[in-house]
C-alpha cells in the first residue's frame, strides 16, 4: 500500500517469475500481506475461492484471484468458515480488513487443515499474525529387493 504502480507491477512480475520457476512436483506456499480484498463470495472464481471471506472484492482482489487461477493456486483463507474476528488480519480505529492471504497449489489443498488469525498476537500494532495448519507426511523410502 502506498507504493507507486510501477513498483507494484515489478513486485508482481518477480512473484510471477518465482512461481513459474518452481516445478509442479514441488510444494509451494505463498503468504504475505497482499493488500487486496477478495470478498466473501466466489463470484466466478469458484475454482480458487472457497466462498468464505470478509468485506467486498476490489479490482486488486480480482487480480489476485486471476493470479491464483493462472498458476493453479487456491486461496486458503477463503476455504474455511470463520467468525469475523478470525478473518480480520488488519484492524485500525477506522478500518478492519482481510488483506493477508495464504495460497497453495490446488493439488495440495488436501494438506491444509485450517488457518487462523491469532487474536492475541500482534505483529505490528494493527496487524495480527496469520497461520495455517498443514499436514505433510514424510514418504517412506523403499528398500531395494533382490530377485
Amino acid at each position: 500500500m502506498g507504493l507507486e504502480e510501477e513498483v507494484k507491477a515489478r513486485i508482481w512480475e518477480a512473484l510471477d517469475e518465482v512461481v513459474r520457476s518452481v516445478p509442479s512436483s514441488k510444494k509451494i506456499v505463498i503468504t504475505r500481506d497482499i493488500n487486496r480484498h477478495i470478498g466473501f463470495l466466489p463470484g466466478g472464481y469458484d475454482d480458487v475461492h472457497g466462498g468464505f471471506g470478509f468485506d467486498n472484492r476490489n479490482g486488486e482482489g480480482a487480480a489476485l484471484l486471476d493470479f491464483a487461477r493462472a498458476f493453479g493456486l487456491v486461496v486458503v483463507n477463503s476455504s474455511f468458515p470463520k467468525k469475523e474476528d478470525h478473518l480480520i488480519a488488519f484492524r485500525s480505529s477506522i478500518a478492519k480488513t482481510q488483506i493477508d492471504f495464504l495460497l497453495l497449489r490446488k493439488g495440495d489443498r488436501v494438506l491444509r487443515k485450517n488457518y487462523k488469525v491469532i487474536l492475541s498476537e500482534h505483529v505490528l500494532t494493527q496487524h495480527r499474525l496469520l497461520g495455517m495448519d498443514l499436514i505433510i507426511k514424510k514418504s517412506k523410502k523403499r528398500r531395494a529387493t533382490e530377485g
